[in-house]
């Protein structure tokens, strides 16, 4: 078999890798019902943002990339650690949810938030423009992992890092039916860190963020 035909089925395999995750993403009322679960009040008792942005170990001054931002929810947590002389760029595939986190940054009053539209294999984001880029409850909506993280290393600066924050492929891992997660996400932590670290990137810590549910990946961009 040629190596044509190999990359030909490799890509069809990844993209019907999310299909399951991504089922309610296709309209526009499935993606409502989804901004508004994202942006529950109760979110943060599960999600612990602050804890979550300091176990990221975000400075002050840095650009960051909040990949997949939805709604925004995570927006004014990351405005707020890297201050006034720093930048967020909200990224999303999806333009509706993009329209909801600018009205979120404004509501919340968030100068330095900017926004970028993306595609499925490219966040389209300048090269070399980002200190950090957080993957948030999103690794497993990835229909082409490998060029996306391809487009992700171009993106980020030397010395940058990726945060991937993901569910275990376990049973129970997320909320709702106990065998969500095996149906949901696509890899477990390991073959998570594997795919990530065969695109040129280097596990520099990998820790549970909510034990059994969900960890934390940072890498760092390999030169």
């Amino acid at each position: 078999m040629s190596w044509s035909v190999l990359l030909a089925f490799a890509g069809l395999i990844w993209a019907q890798a999310a299909q399951d995750a991504n089922r309610a993403y296709q309209t526009k009322e499935g993606r409502a019902g989804i901004a508004a679960s994202l942006d529950r009040r109760d979110r943060d008792a599960r999600q612990r943002p602050r804890e979550l942005v300091e176990a990221l170990g975000i400075r002050p001054g840095s650009t960051v990339v909040d990949l997949g931002t939805g709604p925004g929810y995570m927006l004014p947590f990351l405005s707020g650690a890297v201050g006034a002389t720093g930048k967020v760029v909200a990224e999303d595939i999806q333009s509706d949810f993009l329209d909801r986190a600018r009205d979120k940054a404004t509501q919340e009053k968030l100068a330095n938030v900017q926004f970028a539209l993306g595609s499925a294999t490219d966040p389209n984001l300048a090269e070399s423009s980002a200190d950090f880029i957080l993957i948030l409850d999103a690794y497993h909506h990835f229909d082409y992992p490998g060029r996306m993280l391809a487009s992700l290393r171009r993106a980020l600066r030397e010395g940058g890092r990726l945060g991937i924050v993901e569910y275990y492929k376990r049973r129970g891992a997320m909320e709702g039916d106990p065998d969500r997660a095996l149906q949901h996400i696509r890899l477990d932590a390991g073959d998570v860190v594997k795919e990530v670290e065969s695109a040129g990137f280097r596990l520099l810590s990998r820790k549970d963020h909510n034990p059994g549910s969900q960890y934390i990946a940072i890498f760092e961009k390999r030169l």
